[in-house]
């Protein structure tokens, strides 16, 4: 059986640059999605207290629906898992409800 400690060790300096470019561009897409959550999250405090404003019920099953149909497919068009990305929607709505349920109950 090939051992992986027993062969030579690749030049640490090749590898070692690529993975840490790698990691960077990881980094900032990081970022970039800690942003665009936040722009997400202020826009949807925004409907909200405009659901609280007119007495709406916090969640919306049809809208909802709709966002994860349309969620999967763009995933589908996109390369990504469309399970996955139908999951991580399931849990930003999720957050979304609650915090439209908080903005509820202090309206009152």
């Amino acid at each position: 059986m090939d051992d992986p400690q027993d062969r030579p060790a690749q030049a640490p300096a090749a590898h070692d640059a690529e993975l840490a470019s790698l990691r960077r561009s990881i980094d900032n897409l990081d970022a970039a999605l800690v942003h665009l959550l936040a722009e997400r999250f202020k826009l949807t405090e925004a409907v909200g207290h405009l659901k609280a404003a007119h007495r709406l019920p916090p969640a919306d099953p049809a809208r909802e629906a709709e966002q994860t149909a349309r969620l999967r497919r763009l995933a589908v068009e996109s390369g990504l898992d469309p399970v996955f990305a139908e999951k991580f929607l399931a849990f930003v709505i999720a957050e979304v409800i609650r915090h439209h349920r908080a903005i509820g109950a202090v309206a009152r």
